[in-house]
């Protein structure tokens, strides 16, 4: 399955400049540290699911980076770019060697299954 998104032959250059310059280095600062951690969990402040994330985390003895940028008062533009980038809507985002497995609900079902020990051996 892939992911719909905008064909960039129906994007404007001036719009896809735009869009190509969203806070690339926050992306980028996203990228390097899954490119260099097993697990990674973005969240936000003030946001109860990426520390729900972070709990489950701990209590299944899983190592983990986390990356907080602002919370629901500030730095929403920045968040918005990796939403974009990601296409995944919400926080936390978590990634397990290098892919989304989506969110906190989404963790918790791969902890309750055995899938996550799965994915870590990997």
């Amino acid at each position: 399955m892939t992911r719909n998104t905008l064909d960039q032959a129906h994007i404007h250059p001036a719009a896809l400049a735009q869009i190509e310059n969203n806070h690339p280095a926050l992306v980028a600062e996203v990228q390097a540290a899954i490119a260099a951690n097993p697990v990674v969990v973005v969240g936000m402040g003030l946001n109860p699911f990426p520390a729900k994330a972070r709990k489950m985390l701990e209590a299944h003895g899983t190592p983990y980076t986390y990356l907080s940028y602002g919370n629901y008062f500030s730095q929403w533009r920045p968040r918005l770019a990796l939403k974009l980038w990601s296409g995944w809507s919400t926080f936390p985002m978590i990634f397990v060697n290098g892919t989304l497995i989506g969110g906190a609900s989404e963790l918790q079902q791969l902890i309750a299954s055995g899938e996550l020990q799965r994915l870590l051996a990997v």
